[in-house]
């Protein structure tokens, strides 16, 4: 039998608050954020061991931001992973904020609730 090589599948999980990459129906990473008003901040970025180095992190974080971009919000990059793929995707540049240390305290509080 060959092996099937199938597309991953990225779903945005609203209720959790994050973005995941399914592949063969098993969840193989995910991106995770908090809304503040318009923005989107995404503060954590992880890829299953099982996945690693399959580009998988690429795929989840663009589509995740295609998806900010059409929702009409913007990104603030405080996961360190999605700011590396947005210094070499400036196609998201119009639509990202800088991390001010305001967020951070903000994200923090949100994340400790």
């Amino acid at each position: 039998m060959s092996e099937q090589v199938t597309t991953p599948v990225v779903r945005h999980v609203e209720a959790r608050h994050r973005y995941e990459i399914l592949v063969d129906e098993q969840r193989a990473g995910l991106t995770a954020y908090r809304d503040r008003e318009d923005r989107r901040v995404f503060f954590h970025t992880e890829i299953d061991d099982a996945y690693a180095g399959q580009g998988l992190a690429s795929i989840l974080v663009e589509q995740a931001l295609t998806d900010v971009r059409a929702t009409g919000k913007r990104i603030v990059p405080v996961c360190p992973y999605v700011a590396k793929f947005l210094k070499k995707h400036e196609e998201f540049a119009d639509i990202t904020d800088p991390v001010t240390p305001e967020v951070l305290t903000w994200l923090e509080d949100r994340l400790s609730r």
